[in-house]
């Protein structure tokens, strides 16, 4: 800077002859400046430009692909679904319809015999009594007639008619109680039929009420294989709420893994040692951690023999007798370590209960027995949770596999996301280097308001001239 100033006698002078240099070179410069400036300012809008296009078209691939697993996602949690109700048919009509011929045959003999003591029970009137020709042979007799008996024969006939009598009623009464003797035993009849007809009534009805559930199942079925955009985006609002209740549960699981680890990782240092290291951790810590994952991958192994889960889809497609053999062989495996659990729950329990009596008698303490009397309580609540725990974590495969399928869709979901503000950043980026070299021209332009007044008032002065000159 002194070299500089000191090119002339006065510093002054120095700087402005500087100054002068410095803008004559800019203003010679400024076309050549204007391009260059204009020119980086187009070549960077384009380059982001590009990226932008670039990560556009990313972005529509992976929202295609995020569809497409979307869909086939749903289409197999569909087909599953029909299946299931298909089955639950299936069920319904061997165990309850496949004897409806049976029924048909006691339904139609049962009303064989309801007809046939209808029959029976029809009430017949009784035959007229033979007193009737004695009446009718009395009343023709004449009146005048004194030499017959006419009285005789009509307390002769009052008795016949009120013996008569009696036994018409004793019959009547008789046969009305074998008619209504009929009509009960009826009853069971109706009863049974009534019954049947009520059993078959209901697995009628369970049967439309599947149908109609089914019917819908199908329509939801087609909008997903016909690929509507209403279908794909129900099925992202399934899988977002699906992610996190799975997460929910799966972080309950972690806690209660936790609680477990808790449970043998004091008396497992007993069995391997509390003081040696595997690296930077201890061996019972990590012997306790193996012991839980081992747990949980029987329990995985177990939901998929069972098919209750179908993350591992070998295991889901071995023969069934094979298949039964893997189930007892899991659940033995995860019946032993979940006793090997309860042994260690109940051994940390008696570590604790040494340690206090060891520090009570150390402090001269006499509550030793006291605390000892109450000490099965807690002894079998660590043993039961010890042995329960294992068989809970089994359930963690559940919503394993639903997380994982739901991960999918949410990743793609959030980098789809991530790609269209890519895209917009670039976009900006480049919009801004556009009008950035637009505005370093006009920063370059600055200090050069001199000349470029002087210049602009020459070209002005020009113009008016030949303006004159045209006149």
């Amino acid at each position: 800077m002194e070299f500089l100033l000191n090119i002339t006698p006065s510093p002054v002078l120095s700087a402005v002859l500087w100054i002068v240099l410095v803008i004559t070179a800019l203003y010679f410069a400024r076309p050549t400046a204007h391009q260059l400036l204009l020119s980086l300012g187009d070549s960077l809008h384009r380059v982001f430009r590009t990226g932008s296009v670039s990560i556009t078209g990313a972005e529509k691939g992976l929202a295609a692909r995020n569809r497409e697993v979307l869909l086939a996602a749903g289409r197999e949690a569909k087909e599953r679904i029909v299946e299931r109700e298909f089955d639950r048919i299936n069920e319904t009509v061997r165990k309850d319809l496949a004897n409806f011929s049976a029924l048909h045959r006691n339904l139609s003999e049962s009303i064989s015999r309801i007809e046939d003591d209808h029959q029976s029970a029809v009430d017949v009137p009784p035959d007229p009594p033979g007193w009737v020709n004695a009446v009718e042979a009395v009343a023709a007799i004449d009146s005048k007639d004194n030499r017959v008996g006419v009285g005789n024969v009509l307390a002769d006939i009052h008795k016949s008619l009120v013996k008569d009598h009696k036994e018409a009623m004793s019959a009547y009464s008789e046969a009305s109680g074998k008619r209504h003797a009929t009509l009960r035993k009826m009853r069971p009849e109706w009863r049974l039929i009534q019954q049947t007809l009520g059993k078959i009534g209901k697995n009628v009805d369970s049967l439309l009420g599947r149908s109609v559930t089914i019917d819908r199942h199908m329509q939801e079925y087609e909008s997903i294989v016909q690929g509507e955009d209403r279908a794909v985006s129900i099925l992202s609002s399934s899988s977002l709420v699906y992610f996190f209740v799975s997460a929910l549960v799966m972080a309950v699981a972690v806690g209660g893994a936790t609680i477990n680890f808790s449970l043998i990782a004091r008396p497992m240092a007993e069995m391997v040692g509390g003081t040696s290291l595997i690296g930077e951790f201890r061996t019972a810590d990590i012997a306790a951690l193996v012991i839980i994952l081992v747990e949980i991958s029987m329990g995985l192994f177990l939901m998929e023999s069972l098919r209750i889960t179908r993350l591992f889809p070998v295991i889901g497609a071995l023969p069934d007798n094979t298949r039964v053999r893997m189930i007892w062989i899991t659940f033995t495996i995860l019946f032993l370590l979940a006793s090997v659990e309860a042994g260690l729950a109940y051994m940390r329990e008696v570590l604790l209960h040494d340690e206090l009596a060891t520090s009570a008698l150390l402090r001269g303490s006499l509550d030793v027995a006291a605390t000892s009397e109450y000490m099965w309580i807690t002894t079998a609540a660590q043993m039961g949770m010890g042995f329960i725990l294992p068989f809970a974590l089994t359930f963690v495969a559940i919503p394993l596999e639903t997380f994982v399928h739901s991960l999918r869709t949410v990743v793609g979901l959030a980098a789809i996301g991530l790609l269209r503000l890519l895209s917009l950043l670039f976009r900006l980026l480049g919009n801004g280097a556009r009008h950035l070299g637009r505005l370093l021209t006009h920063i370059y332009d600055l200090p050069l308001f001199i000349p470029l007044w002087w210049a602009a008032r020459d070209v002005a002065t020009n113009e008016n001239d030949l303006t004159e000159a045209r006149l």
